[in-house]
């Protein structure tokens, strides 16, 4: 056999595809990126659905006159209640639809836009980190079909979302909720999830590291959000031209119904998507474009402690969250002073703040606004509960227990990160709330009040944590069911209150249990209760993980 043929003959080398097909398996890849999502994508969908309609559908009680509606107006109107909601321009025809787009849109788009950014990190960059991506890309797989294919399930799942809200609003009946709206506002969804879903295209090729690629993209997404509640507070709303999330809400659905701004997002989303296509040929697989800093030559003291390593693993995390939930905190503190004039026309409103404990309107919302601030830390609580998962199922556990360290030390330490961080993050928020609603109050009892109020939720995020180290210890390949735990305390313990539902189903949530601090005195049986829930639950939890095998992928 001569040299030439030889070198025809010879396979190409890893990653590359003969012919130079860059995206050859791509479909493929969907398959099998739709087979591994086909529960995870249905529930992200569906939730968002029936949010969305949910909410829609008791508009027709929340403002089922016209002055109803013009009361929600007048307490809108503000700096403090645009920046929560969106643009004055919606208030000039207060209908149900504009009602809608004003209290929803801004909100939907950043849950879409951590879909998005979840969907293209996991499958590309995770891909990556565990080794999956180079043994795939040695077969006959281009160098751009993992992202092509994370970006097309992307795009897929905001259609389908786009589509079934199109369908289901205009299904509802409701006066002012028409056809040519409701396809505007679904498409508007769907334009904010391409926009995020690019921007993780190109933070993914930034970072080595999954966790860092979606903490980029989301902290846009915050970024993003942060700008629109800027300029809709603002005279001439400039700072909101800058924010995707502006641009979606300024298609105005049910209003004007102008579909060009939508083109500005597309255009961003085809720039990003580029950017990060160009960006993946000048880096090797499984590394990043951001050069990582080269550590120290010694352990500290603190890394050979099961604690102290966990800490290590999590402090980017607790970092981020910690400092999101104290802007989080002081936004809502700001508006803490104009919280009765907001609400003291919307009755259902002012029902739901009396059922919180009848204190006076700044208590009662300030008790509401708490829950939120709670699921959000509960967020973290669960992220850093499943750690654990991740790590076992990424092979780095199995090296680590092969050592003299205990199943039951290596999962404390991350269950003491993640209880002990939940609740170093809920002391944040209440800093920031109170805080900031001391100061637009003029109250100084409030910031210990609310400090106080927040830390009361610390046995609910530790029984949070004890039900993830259940499932993770007896049933871990169903460790993703903890997230339904944060998920049903915002649904029930939050809007529940607004659309009365039965008190019997917030018992069912531990943060049902907690007293509604500043609103309510405050009662330390539950508390304690909660606390004994969550060390059995621990306990539990650990004895399974003792019995079992571990997993590797």
């Amino acid at each position: 056999m001569t040299t030439a043929s030889t070198a025809a003959e010879a396979p190409a080398p890893v990653g590359q595809v003969a012919g130079g097909n860059a995206l050859a398996g791509t479909r493929t890849l969907i398959r099998f990126v739709l087979r591994r999502d086909r529960i995870r994508l249905p529930v992200w969908i569906l939730a968002l659905l029936l949010g969305t309609l949910m909410t829609a559908n008791s508009f027709t009680t929340l403002y089922s006159d016209p002055q109803d509606r013009a009361n929600a107006v007048r307490s809108m109107d503000s700096p403090a209640g645009l920046a929560l909601s969106g643009p004055r321009h919606y208030l000039d025809d207060p209908g149900f639809g504009s009602m809608l787009s004003h209290q929803m849109l801004g909100f939907m788009t950043v849950l879409v836009g951590l879909m998005s950014v979840l969907i293209v990190t996991r499958h590309t960059r995770a891909e990556e980190e565990t080794g999956r991506a180079e043994l795939v890309r040695s077969t006959v797989v281009g160098r751009h079909a993992h992202l092509a294919a994370a970006l097309s399930v992307a795009v897929l799942a905001d259609l389908a979302l786009a589509l079934l809200l199109a369908l289901g609003l205009t299904g509802l009946g409701m006066e002012g909720v028409d056809t040519a709206g409701s396809l505007l506002y679904g498409f508007g969804h769907a334009a904010a999830g391409l926009v995020f879903a690019a921007v993780a295209a190109v933070t993914v090729q930034l970072t080595a590291h999954t966790r860092g690629a979606s903490g980029t993209a989301l902290a846009v997404v915050g970024v993003a959000y942060v700008l629109r509640a800027a300029g809709d507070s603002g005279e001439n709303g400039a700072l909101s031209w800058l924010s995707p999330i502006g641009w979606v809400q300024r298609s105005y659905p049910y209003v004007d119904n102008r579909w060009w701004p939508l083109l500005l997002c597309l255009a961003l989303a085809g720039a990003c998507a580029a950017a990060g296509f160009t960006l993946s040929t000048r880096r090797d697989v499984g590394a990043g474009l951001r050069p990582q800093k080269p550590g120290s030559p010694t352990a500290s003291d603190a890394l050979i402690t099961p604690l102290g390593f966990a800490l290590r693993l999590h402090r980017g995390m607790l970092t981020g969250f910690g400092a999101g939930l104290f802007l989080m905190g002081a936004m809502y503190g700001s508006i803490l002073g104009d919280a009765e004039d907001m609400l003291k026309d919307i009755d259902e409103i002012q029902e739901a703040l009396a059922r919180t404990g009848g204190a006076g309107v700044a208590e009662s919302f300030a008790s509401m606004v708490m829950v939120v601030l709670t699921v959000v830390a509960a967020v973290y609580v669960v992220m850093a509960a499943l750690r654990p998962r991740s790590e076992e199922t990424a092979g780095r556990a199995e090296p680590l227990l092969a050592t003299g360290l205990s199943r039951a030390r290596w999962v404390g330490g991350h269950l003491a990160v993640a209880m002990g961080g939940g609740t170093v993050v809920l002391l944040l928020a209440g800093l920031g709330f109170g805080i900031a609603g001391a100061a637009s109050t003029g109250d100084a009892g409030l910031l210990p009040d609310l400090v106080g109020a927040a830390l009361a939720y610390a046995p609910a995020l530790w029984v949070t944590a004890g039900v993830a180290v259940v499932l993770f210890g007896w049933l871990p390949r169903a460790s993703q069911a903890a997230w339904l735990v944060p998920v049903y305390a915002f649904v029930v313990g939050y809007l529940g209150q607004i659309l009365r539902f039965p008190g019997w189903m917030n018992n069912l949530s531990p943060f049902g249990h907690v007293p509604r601090l500043p609103a309510a005195d405050m009662e330390w049986t539950p508390l304690l209760l909660l606390s004994l829930v969550a060390a059995g639950l621990v306990r539990l939890g650990l004895a399974g993980f003792r019995r079992r095998d571990l997993e590797t992928k």
